[in-house]
């Protein structure tokens, strides 16, 4: 079938478009190569894609009405995986115009594409950031996030209500999936394994909030590809067990509608991620120790068990080694 993957010159979607591709699928991939980073490395994903047969690009921008509406109309994909986005948590106190744009009006076209042309099942990105204020650990899909820290979870957790909003009104089979900090090769160069390498390897000071005590759920970008691929073919429908005077956040009774974690269980302090990333470089880093940054959670630990029951997929990979594969990478691709 086709499939339209939206955000294919990006980290996330360029490794999902390569499998499907390798499982046999047409895929459509749409990006605008916006140089919110380094667009030369957009550009390299995406002449690794062009190689595989039954790839083709349309380059355009979500907030574009007339170019999605276009891109509906000519490829008329069966499922849609939408990943791009405007991303970065701190970019927003920068430029917040840009992030309701892409996220939040790109995602309204996505949505009316997929409502106008009968697709059949929508998945679409989501964050851990969404839980916010939530200090409840593990995070789970079933507790509320009306408490978003940052205007990017804040924009994510309103494409999850518009999901619902269409499921419902449309019965647009839609699943949102949290993305818990994503690593690995071809990762963005606003992340913080890049800008540790890269300073590391430079000998200068590697930036550490929080004193490096926070803990995350660094998750591989394999297990990532797996969980979406996974729940592609798990078209949601109205949960018959949903209460209406207690409603599961995390479902619904009245849409197929579905949202899913996607993480590693085993939750890292970032120092112990240094220390793994400095014998995997045979340096020692300059450590710059600073407090929280705000819209900064100390802590994020993810629940998988639902993702599990679905797809039989629950991540694997650890940072031992994770973390060695995102070095042989960056050190060929820059040469280091």
């Amino acid at each position: 079938m086709t499939i339209l993957v939206t955000g294919t010159a990006g980290f996330i979607g360029s490794h999902v478009a390569t499998r499907l591709l390798g499982l046999g699928e047409a895929v459509v991939g749409l990006d605008n190569l916006s140089d919110y980073y380094d667009v030369g490395l957009k550009e390299a994903r995406l002449a690794r894609l062009r190689e595989l047969p039954g790839y083709t690009h349309v380059h355009a921008d979500l907030s574009d009405r007339g170019a999605m509406e276009q891109a509906f109309a000519i490829h008329r994909p069966k499922r849609v995986v939408h990943l791009a986005a405007q991303a970065g948590v701190r970019y927003a106190a920068e430029n917040p115009h840009i992030y309701v744009s892409s996220n939040v009006t790109g995602f309204l076209h996505v949505l009316e594409g997929c409502r106008k042309h009968a697709v059949e099942h929508l998945v679409f990105a989501s964050t851990s950031s969404v839980y916010g204020a939530n200090t409840r650990m593990p995070f789970s899909e079933h507790q509320p996030t009306e408490h978003p820290l940052t205007l990017y979870a804040a924009t994510k957790k309103a494409n999850e209500q518009m999901a619902h909003a269409y499921a419902h009104l449309y019965g647009l089979p839609c699943t949102g999936l949290r993305f818990f900090t994503v690593y690995g090769p071809w990762g963005r160069p606003d992340m913080a394994l890049f800008l540790f390498t890269r300073a590391i390897l430079a000998g200068e000071p590697v930036r550490v909030f929080n004193h490096g005590r926070h803990k995350r759920s660094f998750t591989y970008v394999d297990d990532i590809v797996d969980g979406v691929v996974g729940i592609l073919g798990r078209v949601p429908s109205p949960d018959p067990h949903w209460s209406g005077d207690r409603p599961d956040p995390g479902s619904s009774g009245v849409a197929p509608y579905r949202i899913y974690n996607i993480g590693n269980e085993k939750p890292v302090e970032l120092l112990r991620y240094i220390e793994v990333l400095e014998k995997c470089l045979g340096k020692t880093a300059r450590l710059e120790m600073l407090p929280l940054q705000p819209g900064d959670v100390p802590d994020t630990e993810a629940n998988v068990s639902a993702l599990v029951q679905a797809t039989g997929h629950a991540p694997k990979v650890d940072v031992h080694e994770g973390v060695p594969r995102f070095v042989d990478w960056y050190r060929r691709y820059y040469r280091a």
